[in-house]
Formats: structure tokens, C-alpha cells, sequence
């Protein structure tokens, strides 16, 4: 089962890489400032999203798709024979 929680591990993270992505990419088309600040300076990148949430909206909402499956991989991981009710003997 470890196998499985990896796998949905390994799509949430790819999800989430991609979408950072796109966000990092258009606070550079916006300028380089931006984007250095974006990519450095806590917090940043969350003030970038919420005061351009007109161009951010989509990527920043399609990156929450893999909140299920990091939350599914911990899940399967974190329980011996994924699932509740199991019992060592």
C-alpha cells in the first residue's frame, strides 16, 4: 500500500509544480523585480496571488486539485494495511 500512497504523493507534487509554475512565470512576464520578490521574500508570493487574482485565479485554484491527494498519500501511508480498524495481533 505504500506503493499507492507514493504514487498519489508523486501526482500531488507534480500538480503542485507545475501551477507554482505558471504563477512564478507571470509575476516574471510582469517584471523581474516580481519575480525575484516571488520567488524570495516570504509571503510574497501570497500577496502577489491575492492583488492580481484576476490573471492568478486560475492557476492558483487548478494547484489546489492536489490538496486531495497529498491528504489520500498521507492517509495510506500513515496506516498500516490503509485502513482504519486494522489490528496488530
Amino acid at each position: 500500500m505504500d506503493t499507492v500512497g507514493l504514487i498519489f504523493f508523486i501526482i500531488g507534487f507534480i500538480i503542485i509544480v507545475i501551477y507554482g509554475l505558471k504563477l512564478a512565470l507571470l509575476a516574471f512576464e510582469e517584471s523581474t523585480a516580481w519575480g525575484l520578490i516571488y520567488l524570495f521574500v516570504p509571503f510574497a508570493n501570497l500577496y502577489y496571488v491575492i492583488t492580481r487574482w484576476e490573471k492568478c485565479r486560475s492557476p492558483f485554484l487548478k494547484s489546489l486539485i492536489a490538496l486531495p491527494f497529498f491528504a489520500v498519500s498521507f492517509y495510506i501511508i500513515s496506516n498500516p494495511m490503509g485502513g482504519p480498524g486494522y489490528q496488530m495481533l
